[in-house]
């Protein structure tokens, strides 16, 4: 590839189609927004320079931008003029950072096409340069070219133009090669033709395409590449189309984790973001989604019904029919079903978090165990420590929140709870039904729940003319006569 390789990325439209505040190329899909996936596809190139075109609510987008290329050139497009308008704003930006090339490739990209790859990108401008072209189009043959432009070769298959399709004539229409609007130029025929591309057309925009023909003028060759995949750089202007864009990257996706070693049971109803990592031997249950920047290690089990947004699963854990978020599941841990993992949640290896359980900001130690029907928020529980049932930490007094300690090796009975902060020392215990509201010394029991006392015939006292007190009359009648006999 070139020496000099610079990437233009248009982004300053509003995308009106999507009927939506939040700007187009910032609504998201797999984990990422539409530009995410383009930029990670251009920074994949490592070109010399990157410049995007922002308009459209661009202290929202250009930030964005910088988040992924901090050091992104950011063109402002004022008023949307078309392609040509934006690309000329985008050399006047790189020419006042003094990152202007006159020589070298320049890629024009689009912040809407989220499965475009870097590859593809890689490959395209390879093609270029390799023929040596003042103008590269990157083209698709399609089955339905309907409202694309038209690429138009002459009997050599050299291009001879773009024709969009209201200027098409019959036989121009039953051309299948499109033009997807990713170009490739020539660092120096650019900088000088995009100062004569004229808006002497209906819309009174400046095309990009024009300088097709500027090319053809001067006697300068013109190619097109036709992609194999030309989903890639299909883009999208509504909801619905994002959606099926969506599904699309996703199975894309999923394919590649199962090709790479992962049994993804159901990949119909399994969704996986880019940015996942997941190891070799990894298995995915349906109902599963994985999101963010999720990693799970080899062997881990994970489904059905789950989703992990940010976490990090250990090797051979099992998590069942859970929502997780920035938790950490050490190896050979067990967490389900029905258990929630709020942020700051660490379970250690061989650890256990059981059914119906709510953990927020809670350290569980290699072995520990909080089997059932618990809410463990902001804790420290010590290694092959067991949580009874129904234990609730209270952790917030109504203005502050607090941390409860529970050392190595504790056993704490059902029906407790921990009112935070307060410490339970190593090899304590606590007794069923205990609230504990002051810290106990390692080794020993607390209890707090007074004598048992039964009233006797309660019930039929009480609660008279009542199946309750029929039933509890029928027992003690029957208790007398047995006792009689």
């Amino acid at each position: 590839m070139a020496d000099q390789l610079t990437v233009i990325v248009l982004a300053a439209g509003g995308g009106t189609r999507m009927k939506s505040k939040t700007m187009k190329v910032l609504h998201p899909i797999g984990g990422r927004s539409m530009i995410g996936h383009v930029l990670a596809a251009v920074g994949g190139l490592e070109p010399t320079r990157v410049c995007a075109v922002v308009g459209h609510q661009r202290e929202q987008v250009g930030p964005h931008i910088l988040e992924s290329l901090p050091d992104a050139v950011l063109a402002v497009q004022e008023e949307q003029l078309g392609t040509g308008h934006a690309v000329r704003i985008a050399l006047e930006a790189l020419a006042a950072e003094q990152a202007a090339a006159d020589n070298g490739t320049v890629l024009i990209a689009y912040g809407d096409t989220p499965l475009l790859e870097g590859r593809t990108l890689r490959w395209f401008a390879a093609e270029h340069e390799a023929a040596q072209a003042a103008v590269s189009i990157l083209s698709g043959v399609v089955e339905a070219p309907k409202g694309y432009g038209r690429i138009v070769r002459d009997d050599e298959g050299d291009v001879l133009a773009i024709v969009e399709e209201n200027d098409a004539s019959e036989v121009q229409r039953e051309i299948r090669e499109i033009n997807s609007g990713i170009l490739a130029f020539d660092a120096g025929f650019l900088a000088e033709a995009i100062l004569r591309v004229g808006n002497d057309n209906a819309k009174g925009e400046y095309y990009l395409t024009d300088t097709v023909q500027l090319a053809r003028d001067a006697g300068l060759t013109v190619t097109a590449f036709p992609v194999d995949d030309v989903a890639q750089t299909e883009g999208a202007n509504d909801r619905a189309q994002l959606a099926d864009l969506g599904r699309e990257l996703n199975r894309r996706i999923v394919t590649r984790w199962m090709r790479d070693g992962v049994t993804v049971m159901d990949p119909a109803t399994t969704w996986i973001d880019a940015d996942v990592v997941l190891a070799p031997d990894v298995t995915i249950l349906p109902g599963t989604q994985l999101l963010g920047t999720t990693v799970v290690a080899e062997d881990a089990v994970i489904g059905p019904d789950t989703t992990l947004e940010d976490c990090e699963i250990g090797a051979g854990a099992r998590v069942v029919r859970t929502h997780g978020q920035l938790a950490v599941v050490g190896d050979g841990a067990t967490v389900g079903p029905f258990s929630y993992l709020r942020p700051g949640t660490i379970l250690g290896e061989r650890g256990k978090i059981g059914a119906f359980v709510e953990t927020k900001n809670a350290r569980i130690g290699e072995g520990a165990k909080v089997p059932h029907l618990s809410y463990v928020g902001d804790a420290e529980i010590g290694e092959g420590t067991n949580i009874g049932a129904g234990t609730i930490f209270a952790n917030y007094d109504g203005v502050n929140k607090h941390r409860t300690t529970v050392g190595r090796h504790a056993r704490t009975a059902s029906n407790n709870t921990f009112v935070a902060p307060v410490t339970i020392g190593d090899g304590a215990g606590t007794g069923a039904g205990t609230v504990v509201r002051r810290d106990v010394p390692p080794g020993a029991l607390a209890v707090n729940v007074g004598q048992q006392r039964n009233l006797e015939g309660w019930a039929q006292e009480k609660r008279p003319g009542t199946a309750q007190a029929q039933a509890a009359a029928e027992a003690s009648a029957a208790a007398e006569e047995q006792a009689a006999t």
